[in-house]
């Protein structure tokens, strides 16, 4: 039962041919064989088997949906109510939520059952999920090498078969990287679509809950939970209700757009190898491929890294050790407690990006940077107006590498950041993008493709990954590392 799809699990469920209390205590007998992975930083087992019991009570009542009974994960920024939520930080180390952030309350109404929480990049902040206070994830197809960021911990849990689904978030790359780096499906979908109500900020103006799984099918039927109009998310869209499940998969005559500057040298042989197979099969099934151009994306990296500290700096400030989260313990007075709690709670790589944002928004530099920025959003945003106007989707590569080992590039930042030179451009521009694995590089390492569309176009990206999926088995494969 553990290598079956959400899909497959919802069909075996409905057909009684298994319990959830059966499948909860199988996926947390594979969390506790498979601790050295750190996937989770809390696995709630008496709640999940409670949760459990409840669903199936549910089922035998005869008022179950499609995700009644299905265990699954939420990355560790999703605030639960009774269950601490600790962002990845020291600084909210012991922080229980009073209340569940908008997505959890959703699940609980379909009858999903939480398993726990899983480890992420501090605040979300990395994209190698090495920068947690909980210590690193470590990718279940080479111990050795990160699982992507910051939502490593929800992309290795699915990898590796500790819950068949897992809740992310991206802000600007952080669903889509993990995936690709893990060998399983991550959406970002379009910003508003689901609330970020009870999500822990990172950057407001890019941060958005996405689900991991390991199927388009399966994303379909998480989106069908997740999106939806809140009104406490005042960026949350008010539009009518989507079956996501009816996915447009028409491949014949799909204009596929190749921008020839994700396709340019810095990305490594068997990634381009990978994603080259993958245009190939989608002209053989009579997709047209079309070249575009998105000029701008040379610089999407830089401006994101003016954006998204500023925002940052901006909402980070409420940790003071007042209200709630650490305090340090010996102080002298308020602004001595400020200062020794904020460095006691944050770690290296937060620290940095606050210093960033707090430069970038002061007198004498905000036109300079974060004004210049702002105007260089707008700009990738119209490469992308004028590109769909020639395409239905773009595709190119999630990730210009696959997983690289721990502690590469701990010591240049830089380098780190520019590895997401593919994921950024669509948040910055709003818009959903998907990953899916495409095949191995020659270390057997997962590489991801990526599927970019306008506004709204969930439906068509997931139809297409699902008719790709349906043609290959990429995402079908289990680590060799974690074997079942």
């Amino acid at each position: 039962m553990l290598d079956l799809s959400v899909t497959e699990l919802s069909a075996a469920l409905a057909a009684k041919k298994v319990s959830s209390a059966e499948l909860t205590r199988a996926f947390l007998g594979r969390i506790g064989k498979l601790k050295d992975l750190n996937a989770f930083i809390t696995v709630d087992e008496p709640g999940a088997l409670e949760r459990a019991r409840l669903a199936d009570d549910r089922r035998a009542q005869g008022k179950a949906g499609p995700l009644t009974g299905i265990p699954f994960a939420y990355k560790d920024i999703y605030c639960t109510k009774g269950l601490r939520t600790t962002c990845g930080s020291r600084m909210l180390e012991h922080f229980v939520s009073p209340y569940d952030a908008h997505v959890v309350e959703q699940f609980s109404a379909a009858g999903a059952v939480a398993l726990g929480k899983c480890n992420m990049d501090e605040f979300a902040m990395g994209s190698s999920n090495e920068s947690s206070y909980f210590g690193p994830v470590r990718n279940p197809w080479d111990r050795k090498r990160v699982p992507g960021g910051s939502s490593g911990g929800s992309a290795a849990a699915v990898a590796a078969r500790m819950a068949p689904a897992a809740t992310g978030t991206d802000t600007g790359g952080s669903v889509r990287q993990p995936a690709a780096f893990s060998g399983v499906c991550g959406l970002r979908p379009t910003y508003g679509l689901v609330s970020r109500y009870g999500l822990i900020a990172f950057a407001s103006s890019l941060d958005q809950a996405g689900p991991i799984a390991r199927s388009a099918e399966d994303l379909a039927l998480l989106m069908n939970v997740m999106a939806g109009h809140d009104a406490r998310d005042s960026t949350s869209l008010a539009r009518p209700k989507e079956d996501y499940t009816r996915m447009e998969g028409k491949i014949n005559g799909l204009r596929i757009g190749l921008p020839r500057e994700y396709f340019g040298e810095g990305i490594e042989p068997g990634v381009r190898r990978a994603v080259e197979q993958a245009v190939a099969w989608f002209k053989s099934q009579g997709g047209r491929a079309v070249e575009v151009e998105l000029p701008h994306t040379g610089v999407a990296v830089a401006a994101y890294y003016v954006i998204a500290p500023a925002e940052a700096s901006s909402n980070l400030s409420r940790y003071d050790g007042v209200r709630y989260g650490h305090r340090a313990r010996e102080y002298g007075d308020l602004i001595d407690m400020y200062c020794r709690t904020r460095a006691e709670g944050f770690g290296a790589e937060v620290k940095g990006r606050i210093l960033v944002g707090t430069y970038v928004l002061s007198h004498g530099y905000y036109d300079a940077y974060y004004l210049q920025a702002q105007k260089i959003r707008r700009l990738i945003a119209r490469d992308f107006d004028d590109a769909f106007k020639k395409c239905d989707v773009i595709l190119g590569p999630t990730a210009p590498t696959t997983a690289y080992e721990l502690g590469a590039k701990t010591g240049d930042p830089v380098q780190m950041y520019l590895g997401d030179v593919f994921t950024i451009p669509a948040p910055l521009a709003g818009l959903p993008a998907l990953s899916v694995p495409c095949g191995f590089d020659g270390g057997n390492l997962p590489v991801g493709l990526q599927l970019m569309g306008r506004h709204f176009s969930e439906s068509l990206l997931l139809g297409v990954a699902h008719a790709y999926q349906q043609a290959t088995d990429w995402h079908r494969r289990v680590p060799t590392e974690t074997p079942l």
